[in-house]
């Protein structure tokens, strides 16, 4: 379908007055970009390419930084850039690094002159930044690549001799593949254990470039990055507080389309919908006297000063890709991801390697997501799979397939809503880690636990309706959630606070928010297995001896096996609107589409119509399959 759908917009002619350039690997930057005297960079192109205009790349690797001068005018007179249909195209970061000599052992070296990384060395470059932790060693944002794969940084050149695996690492035998590096002011050397290949007959790449699709100011708009397989970035850590720099990201700007490309391989994240750095760059790290929070706060109103609003920021669009091998996030964004829609993407070994960790790290991480939809994606071996953190305000989390993350699904963090989570499969082992209030849960299958507390520490900012306006500050006290017609998998846990300074509650089902300060709404709920309810949740419904769901992956479909009892039919369940959720305490606002539009809940997670008088309970609008193909 993906195929289909880039061979028609490639034969659709292109607006009146427009130009199409070409590129190939058997270009040259003097040829003019003509279908038959094609460039040969995309960069070449990038610079004739004027509002309106397409870029077309043809089958082969290119190995460059593409930096776009400018963008599109509108939505409708934008910049192209795709990949010719029917042909692989490859952007790299990396280049092939040629010259490796025996050392000892399974060991090989190869040492670099300076001059070999035109100004910018990734192996002298350590990552840093706010809420980045380095676990007592130093990391650099370059890479080595065997054949494809990438190896993992040694912490000494001992370690690599002798190589161990790696605590924590979601792959025990890849970890063992190992590199370690040292520079003096004149040459890099790196040193790579290869287990007895030998890499001047193997394909061995290392990372030279910072980024491989990413302009170098903001504002430029309207782009349009389709149908690439882009890889290999030496990204440095994308804090909230600084500008963040993905293997392609959008660099504080409106109106991009990144679609049906393979992202992957990018030392901290793959995409980025963030913010510049004139409102701030790790500014905490470089002023600790103040607390985190209090900087976020201020790079906010920097933010606003500076034009942060859906006039000038946001209004993405990235879907249908595949993101996979980033040590941060899949897709991360401060404030840019604004009125965006990410749906319909492929999200993967996000943090596998786990050599280092911070408070910035999930298949999708975004500080910001005011009026975002995020739909239809599949999120997995991810660690976390979506953090929606700081000001989550009239977003929707719909029908997103997540499993296999091993901290949690979904953390929603000091946000005071509305924010809308349903028709989604949380099947992890712990499900919600839920630090905010205000949020509204419906039609969703939880298989894990779930996790609520206040956060009585931290001041954060609520906005006006669908806007980037300031509404107010406040402290998340919890509660004023509303539970419809969910599933909720469980064990018996005995309700108990783990201590007496520590509010934060564990378990099964709804009891978790009962001692929240405000009150919560729960009603048409599924309680199996010995899950419990919310304590004012009327005729819930217990059922027993129900087999756990369970994941099965067959090439690129997924089956989810959930035998389904009859007896579900007899949940209290009504339609879900934006009527019978009603508005938010602090924000004093309804649920509704991101658009603003009356909401209704009478689609359920594959799409199909809903029984509106009484809809069955989970994602799922009926319950005759044991068996269900989810992605």
């Amino acid at each position: 379908m993906r195929t289909y759908l880039g061979l028609l917009l490639f034969l659709m002619p292109p607006p009146a007055g427009a130009s199409e350039y070409h590129v190939a690997t058997n270009g040259n930057d003097d040829n003019s970009g003509a279908r038959h005297t094609p460039l040969r960079t995309i960069s070449a192109a990038a610079r004739l390419a004027h509002p309106g205009d397409t870029i077309t790349i043809h089958t082969g690797v290119y190995r460059e930084r593409v930096t776009p001068p400018r963008g599109g005018s509108s939505n409708t007179s934008r910049i192209t850039y795709q990949a010719a249909p029917g042909e692989e195209v490859w952007i790299k970061g990396s280049e092939i690094a040629r010259g490796w000599k025996p050392f000892r052992g399974d060991v090989w070296v190869l040492t670099l002159p300076k001059s070999y990384f035109h100004g910018y060395n990734p192996y002298t470059d350590r990552i840093a930044g706010d809420w980045f932790t380095d676990r007592g060693r130093p990391h650099h944002t370059g890479e080595v690549y065997l054949n494809g794969k990438a190896l993992l940084e040694a912490a000494t050149l001992e370690r690599t001799l002798h190589p161990e695996p790696f605590p924590g690492a979601r792959d025990q035998e890849a970890s063992t593949w190992v590199w370690f590096t040292s520079s003096d002011e004149n040459s890099t050397t790196i040193y790579a254990n290869f287990h007895g290949k030998d890499p001047n007959k193997e394909t061995v790449e290392i990372n030279v470039r910072d980024s491989v699709f990413y302009p170098d100011h903001p504002g430029i708009n309207y782009l349009t990055v389709r149908g690439f397989h882009m890889s290999h970035a030496a990204t440095q850590w994308a804090a909230p507080t600084a500008e963040q720099i993905g293997l392609i990201g959008t660099h504080w700007s409106k109106g991009w389309i990144i679609e049906n490309n393979i992202i992957s391989d990018s030392k901290c994240s793959c995409v980025t919908l963030g913010k510049d750095r004139a409102t701030g760059h790790n500014v905490w790290m470089n002023n600790p006297k103040k607390d985190g929070a209090t900087h976020y706060n201020e790079v906010i109103l920097r933010a606003l000063h500076a034009g942060w609003s859906r006039e000038n920021i946001g209004s993405h669009i990235v879907r249908n890709n595949t993101i996979f091998n980033c040590e941060q996030a899949g897709i991360a964004g401060s404030m840019g991801a604004v009125f965006s829609r990410i749906t319909g993407n492929h999200i993967y070994n996000i943090w596998a390697k786990r050599q280092f960790t911070g408070a910035e790290m999930a298949g999708i991480k975004l500080h910001g997501a005011i009026d975002v939809l995020i739909a239809n994606n599949r999120i997995h071996n991810a660690g976390r799979g979506l953090w929606m953190d700081w000001m989550a305000q009239g977003t929707r989390i719909s029908s997103n397939l997540l499993y296999d993350n091993t901290t949690d699904d979904l953390f929603v963090e000091v946000n005071h809503g509305p924010f809308l989570i349903d028709n989604n499969l949380f099947l992890s082992p712990v499900s919600l880690l839920d630090m905010s209030e205000g949020g509204a849960y419906a039609h969703n299958l939880f298989g894990g636990k779930l996790v609520s507390r206040p956060e009585l520490r931290r001041w954060t900012p609520y906005h006006r309706p669908h806007s980037t306006a300031l509404a107010g500050v406040t402290l998340t006290n919890g509660g004023d959630d509303r539970f419809y017609n969910n599933i909720f998998f469980g064990h018996p846990v005995k309700p108990a606070l783990r201590g007496p300074d520590d509010l934060t509650m564990s378990g099964y089902g709804l009891w978790v928010y009962n001692p929240r300060a405000y009150p919560s709404t729960a009603a048409g709920n599924v309680y199996l297995n010995g899950a419990l309810p919310y304590m004012s949740e009327s005729n819930p419904l217990h059922l027993n001896n129900v087999p756990d769901p369970g994941i099965e992956e067959t090439g690129n479909e997924v089956h989810l096996r959930f035998p389904i009892d009859p007896a579900l039919r007899n949940a209290a369940t009504q339609l879900v609107t934006s009527a019978l959720l009603g508005t938010t305490v602090i924000a004093e606002t309804g649920y509704t589409e991101p658009s603003g539009n009356p909401l209704s809940i009478d689609k359920d997670y594959l799409g199909k119509p809903r029984v509106t008088a009484k809809p069955f309970p989970g994602p799922f609008a009926s319950g005759t399959d044991a068996k269900i193909r989810v992605w």
